[in-house]
């Protein structure tokens, strides 16, 4: 069976989204917060029989890979309070309410975040954190060509910054040192990129 992302954009697909899709029949909210917003929803499973589905919306986010002119990449290590750890991961936050365009997020992001502006930047794909229960969806971008200045970080933001040669920053994901999925995800499909352009062994 082809598989394609776009609703509508093969026959295959519309087969495919026709026998598997739940449709939706009542929405009760449970939660609106500052960044989630949770509700459950009374849907009607393929076969007709009802279910419950608990969802946590969300506005979604951007990651980026920023990399140098020498392979390396711009790393953060950030607190992380639910698993009460200090993790590795690339530049990321939130596309704030009202908010409509990911590249001017993206952008946003990393100069706030590292003080970097990005000469090019190449969306590279989007990556869903936990479709099951979360609707973010992470855009992610390759940053190049970077120029540097001085972080820009909100008052409730504290992290380190480094630089990491890519090909040390990937041994450590296939090596379980780091576990953040946008950043495992993000830095795997550029190094994959840039190995099918000769630009990594």
């Amino acid at each position: 069976m082809k598989h394609t992302e776009k609703n509508g954009s093969s026959t295959e697909y519309t087969e495919l989204y026709r026998r598997l899709a739940e449709k939706q029949t009542e929405r009760q909210e449970i939660y609106d917060g500052v960044i989630l917003h949770v509700v459950r929803d009374s849907i009607t499973l393929p076969n007709g029989n009802p279910s419950k589905r608990e969802v946590v919306l969300h506005n979604g986010a951007v990651a980026i890979v920023a990399l140098t002119e020498d392979n390396e990449l711009i790393m953060e290590r950030q607190y992380r309070y639910p698993f009460d750890q200090v993790i590795w991961e690339i530049p990321a936050g939130k596309i704030d309410r009202g908010e409509t365009d990911p590249h001017a997020a993206a952008e946003r992001e990393l100069r706030e975040e590292t003080g970097i502006t990005a000469g090019k930047l190449t969306y590279i794909g989007d990556y869903y954190p936990s479709p099951a229960i979360l609707s973010e969806r992470i855009r992610m971008y390759l940053a190049t060509d970077l120029k540097y200045g001085e972080q820009d970080l909100d008052e409730d933001e504290f992290m380190e910054i480094c630089r990491l040669p890519l090909q040390r920053v990937v041994n450590m994901i296939m090596n379980g040192e780091i576990p953040d999925g946008k950043t495992q995800a993000a830095v795997l499909k550029v190094n994959e990129m840039l190995r099918k352009q000769g630009l990594m062994s």
